[in-house]
């Protein structure tokens, strides 16, 4: 349950052949944001530790579902 959000994340921010789009377009009406880094330079200790953990949750998620395509 922990890594449902991101693997649903990575899953629907894909292009589709059938498509030409992107599944969260479909269902939310816009592209996902994907920036997840910090916009301003300061010390944030606490917001810089959850952008590198969703970085990596959503580096693993995409891996792991590359491997049951």
């Amino acid at each position: 349950m922990k890594w449902l959000a991101t693997a649903e994340l990575v899953f629907y921010n894909k292009v589709y052949t059938s498509t030409k789009s992107l599944l969260f377009k479909f269902n939310y009406g816009k592209k996902p944001r994907m920036d997840f880094e910090i916009r301003k330079k300061r010390k944030h200790a606490k917001a810089e530790k959850f952008v590198k953990e969703i970085k990596e949750m959503y580096k693993e998620a995409k891996t792991v579902l590359k491997k049951y395509r």
